[in-house]
């Protein structure tokens, strides 16, 4: 070694270069990471619930499936999405590439024609059978085995094997036509099906990871099957990410108001998960109006009220003694005579306290639940807006009136807890001219023998009607949710069931909203649409709205909530104004 050059040393402190790789995975107990929100496991549990009308339970498989987390999250826990999607497309590039089909096409024609020449058909079904050969129709075949004389049977062994080959051409042609083979390779009859098998299990596992890689639901991935294709210690990792995503969405659901039933088989929505909704919905409905419109700060309008303040004025005539304030009022007389006995009150010496101006209004919410209501799940968007009215009004005017009515062939009136289950009604008639009519009042029929999914607007006013009239206020309203015309009412005790909707039930709807409106109730008709609606339907809503001096909103059901409740807040404001 040359004197010129530097002298190495063990304690050397200097970076030694490279690059180093670490593997990094979250610690379960903070995932996800402290800076991002947790995931809404709230919202995705009562749609399910408003969509299929119940929800006393929820199971951990449908609760995975409803939520949606943000892919950020999962980022770093396991094997890469992106990295098991190439090793997926390259096993599908690499059996493309290999073989070839049109031999093995070949191959199942001539084994389909050789099998069917070795049955021997009675002459009455030789027509049948020719039939299904020609046309190459399986259920003929079928048939023709179910005829065949028992199935240990020489025919019927050989009608299986004919229909057999039959199933193997024709899934060897639907292979060639789905794939584009380029290689070379030919492949027998059961190696074709293998690699049809092989390459749709690819395909379902692509577009799992690409559903998975967009909403990290990783319980859409089949782990079994994803085995097959991947090494073991990238199912190990992504097995582990999966369990920390359960365990989070476990520990998520408990603080968010899902209840873990005590069997362990999922989860309840309590009334705390109930209010949390309610209180989403209203965000989200008015976090989309425009900002300078949607200030809900209401100015108290200050005069003859019951809710008294902290601010006192002087009495003047008309105020009401019941609002005195008797500490101050002697204080004042004693100032004004202090050695006077025994005290005597001036009217300048009354002070009473100032009282706020916050009058009630009373609403009755109409629901049509009928069976035309399933179309494009309008029904569900009908309960998400009753939900988020209760939330409103039981978080800004909790004084006010509520009642909920679902209407269908009878109206009955539904506490906000039933809200979730009420469904449209099923079909039970298809005729496409019904005339029929039942006396309710026999004691020998019952409700549930009536045909449900008519829609009875007459009966359904009668009950709001009814709800409201002792409420002690007179800003009452009835907010008629519909997609068109009656087609049900009563006269007397005769429930009348008639479609096409009859010019009979009109008249009995409009008496009966007549009398609301004789009794100072403002109707507001939300039409939304249908697939049955016409021309007709948006005349009688006028006809009922001129009558009785209401409105009509025309609204698509996604935007319905945002309807009611902005017009229920603009209502409330001209009242107290």
């Amino acid at each position: 070694m040359s004197s010129s050059e530097p002298e190495l040393s063990n304690d050397r402190h200097d970076p030694v270069g490279g690059v180093i790789h670490a593997y990094q995975k979250y610690d379960p107990v903070a995932f996800p990471p402290p800076s991002q929100p947790p995931p809404d496991l709230v919202s995705p549990a009562f749609e399910q619930a408003l969509m299929y009308g119940n929800f006393e339970e929820l199971t951990e498989e449908q609760l995975a499936n409803a939520v949606k987390l943000d892919p950020s999250q999962i980022a770093g826990l396991g094997p890469s999405i992106d990295f098991l999607k190439a090793l997926l497309e390259d096993r599908k590039r690499k059996i493309l590439e290999t073989y070839e089909t049109h031999g093995v096409q070949k191959k199942a024609r001539k084994a389909f024609h050789q099998a069917a020449k070795k049955v021997h058909p009675p002459a009455k079904m030789e027509k049948l059978f020719r039939m299904a050969i020609n046309q190459e129709q399986p259920f003929m075949i079928e048939r023709l085995w179910y005829q065949a004389d028992g199935d240990n049977g020489e025919l019927a062994r050989r009608l299986l094997a004919t229909g057999s080959a039959m199933e193997d051409k024709h899934n060897i042609e639907e292979l060639a036509t789905k794939y584009d083979f380029t290689g070379n390779e030919s492949m027998s009859i059961p190696k074709a099906l293998e690699i049809k098998e092989e390459l749709e299990k690819i395909d379902e596992l692509l577009q799992q990871l690409a559903e998975a890689e967009k909403t990290a639901q990783i319980g859409l991935i089949d782990m079994e099957m994803l085995s097959e294709f991947a090494q073991p210690g990238d199912m190990e990792q992504l097995e582990e990410m999966r369990r920390q995503v359960e365990n989070m969405m476990r520990e998520q659901a408990e603080r968010q108001g899902l209840e873990r039933n005590r069997d362990g088989s999922g989860f309840r929505l309590t009334p705390q998960a109930y209010k949390i909704f309610q209180g989403r919905l209203l965000e989200q409905i008015f976090s989309e109006l425009d900002p300078s419109r949607t200030g809900r700060h209401e100015g108290d309008v200050v005069g003859e009220g019951a809710v008294e303040l902290q601010q006192t004025k002087p009495y003047e005539f008309g105020d009401s003694i019941a609002n005195l304030d008797l500490p101050q009022t002697i204080i004042n007389a004693l100032l004004r005579q202090p050695d006077e006995r025994p005290l005597r009150l001036h009217s300048d010496d009354i002070v009473v306290h100032k009282t706020r101006n916050h009058p009630k209004a009373a609403t009755a919410v109409i629901m049509d639940m009928s069976g035309s209501m399933r179309y494009e799940g309008q029904y569900i968007n009908v309960k998400r807006m009753a939900l988020a009215l209760q939330g409103l009004i039981n978080s800004e005017y909790p004084g006010d009136f509520l009642k909920f009515i679902e209407m269908y062939t009878f109206a009955k009136l539904r506490s906000p807890g039933e809200i979730i289950e009420c469904m449209p009604k099923h079909v039970t008639i298809h005729d496409p001219w019904v005339r029929l009519k039942c006396d309710m009042s026999n004691p020998d029929i019952s409700e549930h023998e009536i045909h449900p999914h008519f829609t009875n607007i007459q009966h359904a006013l009668q009950m709001a009607r009814q709800n409201l009239a002792n409420c002690d206020t007179p800003n009452r309203q009835i907010v008629l949710i519909t997609d068109g015309l009656p087609t049900a009412h009563f006269e007397g005790e005769w429930l009348y069931m008639l479609y096409p909707p009859d010019p009979q039930t009109e008249a009995a709807t409009m008496r009966e909203a007549q009398l609301c409106a004789k009794e100072g109730i403002t109707i507001n008709i939300f039409l939304i649409p249908s697939w049955s609606q016409s021309e007709e339907d948006i005349r009688f809503a006028y006809r009922m709205a001129q009558s009785t001096r209401g409105r009509v909103f025309f609204t698509s059901g996604k935007n319905l909530d945002r309807f009611v409740l902005w017009d229920y807040v603009n209502n409330r404001r001209s009242i107290i104004a």
